[in-house]
């Protein structure tokens, strides 16, 4: 199936494009088929499925803290929310204390995955080495990047915090190339300084693989 995605402004996240106004992406089945102004390629694909979208449209994230907020942190089930508080629990004592088992670590990761959508993110970086927790992120749809080096900062489920420029938190630009899956994200705000300035908890939707994985309610 054909879908297209449009907004009031597209970011390719490619320095030889610049932002377009009433941009779109042409998706089909997980890849990026084209990319363009609305009217082209809807003109081009009247029988496609259109998402429009408030905002822009940008390259999904990646998110640098893989381990330290998946198995380093634990993601309370709303149920819990009355003893332990909506926030990751991320302090050792308070982490012995629940009994974590590989079940109850894969559960929260679940939930952090959530978390990370909402914030526009399709990947995550760094080693994960519990098995339920690489399977949650896995089944998710999210991508497991190699780091090198420890990331600067205390973790935050916001790959744009502390960043200067939307380059900085992208996992790839949105390109037309053969093989290119379909991973962006929708943010509520005009710009791409804007976007800098709010931070990721403006996605209003995340897109992996070309299956719409987050929508904001």
């Amino acid at each position: 199936m054909l879908t297209i995605h449009t907004a009031d402004l597209l970011v390719t996240g490619d320095p030889r494009w610049s932002p377009m106004p009433d941009g779109a992406i042409l998706v089909q089945g997980r890849e990026i088929a084209s990319v363009g102004p609305y009217v082209e390629l809807a003109a081009a694909h009247p029988s496609a499925r259109v998402r429009r979208w408030p905002g822009l449209i940008a390259p999904g994230l990646l998110n640098r803290y893989g381990p330290e907020l998946l198995e380093q942190a634990y993601h309370p089930d709303p149920r819990e929310a009355g003893e332990l508080g909506a926030e990751p629990i991320t302090d050792a004592a308070a982490l012995a204390a629940l009994g974590m088992t590989d079940a109850r670590w894969g559960a929260s990761a679940r939930r952090g995955v959530q978390r990370m959508l909402a914030h526009g993110t399709v990947a995550v970086a760094g080693d994960l080495w519990r098995p339920s927790v690489a399977d949650a992120v896995h089944r998710a749809g999210l991508t497991s990047e190699e780091r090198f080096e420890d990331p600067p900062g205390p973790p935050a489920l916001d790959p744009l915090a502390g960043v200067r420029s939307l380059a900085e938190a992208i996992l790839m630009p949105i390109l037309p190339h053969e093989g290119m899956c379909a991973d962006f994200a929708v943010f509520d705000v005009p710009d791409e300084d804007a976007l800098v300035e709010r931070g990721a908890g403006t996605c209003v939707a995340t897109v992996v693989e070309g299956r719409l994985l987050y929508r904001r309610r």
